[in-house]
């Protein structure tokens, strides 16, 4: 038996789609003691994307990540992280960006730019962003995929704790790469 399988254009992708937590992975990626990277994700996040594939640069992106669900493996540093030296998530629970421009670089390239709020600082970011696809699951559901990253000073958003090692350098660097894959799934 064989199958076929069609892919859709950009034009037929438009529409209001919501981000499906489960196959979607929203990390950080930051050096450690000047040697090494930790990587680390935000488990609780929602988000919606309104594409108009005839005219990319009228699509939007909106996301709310909940500051107390990063997750770098390591319960003690994840404890700090959430304090007050860091993302301060009693006082900020949320993290959020929502899109303010979009450009087609490409044909499956663009570039999303938006307002990032950390710790209730926001700053312009433009994330480059792939577009990876998109197909109909078993259940039925259009899935678009995108990815992109982006590097940020976390300085700019008021995160400014660091230790000096007795070498030289710091415990964390002050550029944080933020990792973005994106399964969204189109509403009926």
């Amino acid at each position: 038996m064989t199958t076929s399988t069609t892919i859709p254009t950009l034009a037929q992708l438009t529409g209001i789609y919501t981000i499906d937590p489960a196959h979607t992975r929203i990390g950080f990626v930051a050096r450690h003691a000047m040697v090494t990277k930790v990587r680390g994700a935000f488990n609780e996040f929602a988000g919606t994307a309104v594409l108009d594939g005839d005219n990319p640069a009228n699509s939007t992106a909106t996301v709310t990540i909940k500051a107390a669900s990063i997750d770098t493996r390591n319960a003690q540093r994840d404890e700090h992280l959430r304090a007050n030296d860091f993302l301060a998530m009693d006082s900020y629970p949320e993290i959020t960006f929502v899109s303010t421009a979009v450009r087609q670089a490409g044909d499956t390239n663009f570039e999303l730019t938006g307002d990032l709020t950390i710790k209730g600082v926001t700053n312009s970011v433009t994330i480059p962003v792939t577009y990876e696809g998109a197909a109909t699951d078993p259940f039925g559901n259009l899935r678009v995929g995108f990815e992109g990253s982006v590097t940020i000073n976390r300085k700019d958003y008021g995160v400014t704790w660091n230790a000096p090692l007795a070498g030289g350098g710091v415990l964390v660097s002050d550029e944080i790469v933020l990792e973005f894959e994106v399964s969204a799934v189109k509403n009926v």
